[in-house]
């Protein structure tokens, strides 16, 4: 089993009544958790956190985003992270589940936010000198809202949520190349993609499974793929079968060989030479870089 900590909503302090919604002062945040932001760990539940001070390192499934004034970074359940602080930060940060916001916002989804659309899309943002003090209000008004206990409170803090990432959203697309495509059903197409190989990629790796999940061929998938993040599909399934192998090899307590079974590889030496081949090194090796 996977020794990464997945961390639930209800474990960290929160309001009567509101389970699924977190809110704090980073500060705070940071001290009453000073066992657990710097450990890998995962969530399951989405985070959203700005800085107004502070440096540092996030490392977010192996990528490291550095921590500067104005940096502001969105994370989706199952994504592994820790911090590493360099000057004490300041900021706030929120969480909430799937549902706390399809609740309000039923005609909606978090995957209309480029943020949470695509794993392929950058997990942080740098505000602006000009775009900071809009959306430290953005969040500062969060979270009085959170502490306070006034009727109507969770409808507010729905809105106020929605509100914020629509701000977001605007300073990101301005900010963050994402690529551009011609047909907003490719990027459909990819959310969709996305969602299979999560669900199957640990038993299924070919193109042609996917492609027939979607009622497609695999040749226009694979146009698709190409045209919108210029990848193939099985680059991409291979992608997130190594972003697992990584994780389990880290943070997991299990043999390799173990791994490479959990994985759907039932000969080693083969998930072995196939992990080489993307990374460069073994799994072993890989290991040892962060023993």
């Amino acid at each position: 089993m996977s020794g990464i900590p997945i961390l639930n909503i209800e474990q960290f302090e929160h309001e009567e009544f509101l389970a699924d919604f977190y809110s704090n002062d980073l500060r705070k945040h940071l001290k009453q958790n000073d066992k657990i932001f710097h450990k890998p760990h995962k969530h399951d539940f989405f985070l959203c956190v700005i800085f107004s001070k502070g440096s540092g390192i996030h490392e977010v499934d192996f990528n490291s985003y550095t921590i500067q004034p104005g940096s502001v970074f969105f994370l989706k359940p199952g994504q592994t992270h820790y911090w590493k602080f360099t000057e004490d930060p300041e900021g706030f940060i929120f969480f909430h589940t799937q549902d706390f916001y399809d609740f309000y916002f039923s005609n909606k989804k978090l995957t209309q936010f480029p943020f949470y659309y695509s794993h392929k899309n950058p997990p942080n943002l740098l505000l602006t000198k000009h775009e900071i003090p809009l959306l430290q209000r953005c969040f500062e008004e969060i979270n009085l809202e959170y502490h306070e206990n006034l009727t109507y409170k969770r409808q507010k803090l729905a809105s106020l949520v929605n509100l914020a990432y629509i701000d977001l959203a605007r300073c990101y697309v301005s900010s963050v190349s994402l690529g551009q495509t011609s047909s907003s059903t490719y990027l459909q197409t990819i959310r969709i993609l996305e969602n299979e190989i999560e669900r199957f990629y640990k038993i299924e790796k070919s193109a042609k499974f996917y492609a027939n999940q979607l009622n497609i061929s695999t040749k226009h998938l694979n146009r698709i793929t190409k045209n919108t993040l210029n990848k193939t599909t099985s680059a991409l399934i291979a992608e997130r079968v190594l972003l697992e192998a990584k994780r389990l090899i880290v943070h997991s307590d299990n043999s390799l060989s173990a791994i490479a079974d959990i994985l759907g590889y039932e000969d080693y030496a083969y998930f072995s030479k196939v992990f080489k081949l993307k990374t460069t090194k073994t799994p072993l090796e890989f290991k040892r870089e962060y023993l």
